[in-house]
């Protein structure tokens, strides 16, 4: 027994730490271009984060692809049925292309009425379109780069994705020197970030291609039955995003009209906290790819018991988060602001989530366990209750009719964590997913 648990632990490390670097990489991407932002004006800044605004409600339907394909996919390479593999890899890439072109025709056509969603005023939204457009238009890179690194995690392969990351990191850095050399400004940071996508899109390709060199990719025929399984499973993962993405539109109005200091806390607590989930989210991807690829064995209690193991191992990595966070809660608030209002409210926030972080786990890993299964409508749901019920219905009670400001918000996010994390357990552990055929 402690022999199998040891293996169980020694492969969900193998696989998550990859994940877990190359969401640190994928961070620093996005750090690297609002550095470069800020050396041409503080709007430049502004730009890139209301194009990064709207980009995020696209990325929920890139996720449905993703999602859906890695789901059948770690189910057939656990079958060993590789014929299907190279099926429900070639109609995913087809759907995302397609989702891709379709997307950045909408982000070219409709660029300034989009851009106008974020609230930015004119002057702001003028400034940020030659990145948005940039960006946004051949948004297909983005989509096929989302689309190929959960293919490959999907067949325990999580290297390649961060090498890609960290390649891509290294380029997006030569590129926006190269362009700002060349006077291009904020548009050569939009080209720097485009050419980077598409550079890691096609290392992941060849990547995939050269994986088995007895199992490359060729063509097959296309079939209507074989994207409806992908939607099937991946639309409600997509859904979830959508409604967490306009959930956080309208959450952070709230938060606005709560005062300038309490959104400032609130954007510095919210960075700070973020880092708290790059564990989480590897270990979690890690489990998605670990119970698709169990369920294709049909070995379900080793789907059960790597589950447990990465909740546990993830509980221990956030409980000591948590403890970070209380201790030095005034050192991290002061690396932000020297305002003591605002500093007062970052230290409150951050000692109240970090007595959370082992539900934000619960979260994390139950929700990538279930749809790793397929079982991905439950966490749709359960993201739409608490999103909309308890963040912001909640939220807006706490904070606005009670009169507990930005500290009665983060309760409701507590509270948000807690049920749902409970809710996904509870799912969990009656097993409905393990009945689910793809």
């Amino acid at each position: 027994m402690k022999s199998e648990f040891k293996n169980y632990i020694k492969n969900i490390f193998s696989l998550s730490i990859p994940i877990i670097i190359e969401n640190i990489l994928q961070c620093l991407l996005g750090t690297t271009d609002t550095y470069f932002a800020g050396t041409l004006s503080d709007q430049a800044i502004a730009g890139i984060g209301v194009t990064n605004l709207i980009m995020n409600l696209f990325l929920s339907f890139f996720t449905a692809v993703s999602v859906g394909a890695s789901v059948i996919v770690a189910r057939s390479y656990g079958r060993k049925d590789f014929q299907k593999v190279n099926r429900s890899v070639l109609h995913a890439l087809v759907l995302g292309g397609v989702l891709g072109l379709g997307a950045g025709m909408i982000c070219g056509f409709l660029a300034k009425p989009l851009l106008g969603l974020s609230g930015a005023d004119d002057s702001v939204i003028r400034l940020a379109l030659p990145y948005y457009l940039a960006t946004t238009v051949p948004c297909i890179f983005l989509s096929l780069q989302l689309l190929l690194s959960g293919c490959l995690r999907a067949m325990k392969n999580t290297k390649a994705p961060m090498y890609v990351t960290g390649a891509s990191n290294l380029l997006n850095i030569f590129l926006n020197f190269f362009f700002l050399k060349l006077g291009l400004g904020i548009l050569g940071l939009g080209l720097a970030t485009t050419f980077s996508r598409a550079a890691g899109a096609l290392l992941l390709f060849l990547q995939l291609q050269n994986q088995d060199r007895n199992r490359k990719l060729t063509l097959c025929p296309f079939s209507k039955q074989e994207f409806a399984s992908i939607l099937a499973v991946g639309i409600p993962a997509g859904l979830e995003k959508l409604i967490m993405r306009i959930g956080q539109l309208l959450y952070n109005s709230m938060i606005l009209s709560l005062g300038t200091a309490s959104y400032v806390a609130h954007n510095i607590a919210g960075t700070i906290e973020n880092y708290s989930y790059i564990p989480a989210m590897g270990f979690g991807l890690a489990v998605c790819t670990l119970v698709g690829v169990s369920l294709g064995e049909n070995d379900v209690p080793k789907a059960r018991k790597q589950t447990a193991a990465a909740y546990g191992i993830s509980v221990c990595c956030m409980t000591v988060l948590g403890a970070v966070f209380f201790i030095f809660a005034p050192q991290f608030a002061g690396l932000f602001t020297t305002t003591e209002e605002i500093r007062r409210l970052v230290v409150s926030v951050l000692r109240l989530i970090a007595f959370f972080q082992p539900f934000t786990a619960l979260v994390q890993i139950f929700t990538n366990a279930l749809q790793g299964a397929g079982d991905t409508k439950f966490p749709m749901y359960a993201t739409f209750v608490g999103i909309w019920g308890i963040r912001i219905g909640v939220g807006y009670f706490l904070a606005v009719p009670l009169g507990y400001g930005l500290p009665g918000v983060w309760w409701a996010y507590a509270l948000d964590v807690t049920i749902r994390g409970s809710l996904l357990l509870f799912r969990f552990w009656k097993g409905k997913w393990q009945n689910i055929s793809l």
